[in-house]
Parts: structure tokens; sequence; C-alpha cells
């Protein structure tokens, strides 16, 4: 028995064996390097990372959703054509200008 084909994870297309396809890994992390400012009201003097965490906790979204949104990760294949789209979005504007 041969190779189960391989389909591209963006487009969903069976690639032929001899074609050409890449690899990827993909993970986006969420980061947030300050919390907001204490509002002025509280005279700031609250401890707002322990209100963050008692307003996760009494939220709707149970944990696995939370780290969901923060936490994202993928792999798989992908054929030239998804591999060219994926490159163009993730290149800055002036790396990809050449000459004009």
């Amino acid at each position: 028995m041969g190779e189960r084909p391989r389909t591209c994870a963006a487009c969903q297309r069976v690639l032929a064996a001899h074609e050409v396809y890449f690899r990827f890994s993909l993970v986006l992390e969420g980061e947030q390097d300050v919390l907001d400012a204490p509002d002025e009201a509280d005279g700031g003097h609250g401890d707002a990372l322990a209100e963050l965490v008692q307003r996760l906790e009494a939220g709707p979204e149970d944990a696995d959703e939370l780290e969901a949104q923060v936490h994202w990760e993928r792999s798989g294949v992908a054929c030239s054509e998804c591999r060219a789209v994926a490159v163009r979005m993730l290149t800055p504007a002036s790396e990809n200008a050449g000459p004009h």
C-alpha cells in the first residue's frame, strides 16, 4: 500500500504524489505587555490583576475557551499556491516592495 495522499491544510486540495508541498507549523500566542492603569476613581489602590482574575473566574467562558483565545497552534502541509498567499500575507510591505 502506498502513502496516503496529502491534502493542503488551507484549500483542502488533494496533492498529487509528484507535487511539491510545504510543511508548516504556526503558533499564535496572545501577549500583553502592560495591564490597563487602575481607574482614577479607585484612587489607584485597586489590585488590577486580582480584579481581572476575579472577572475571568466569574465570566461564562470555561478555561479551555479562554486558553484557545490566547494560544492557537496548527501544523500541516500547504500547496504552492497557498504557500504564496501565506508568505505574501505575513511579509511586511517594506520587505515585499521591490522596484517601482
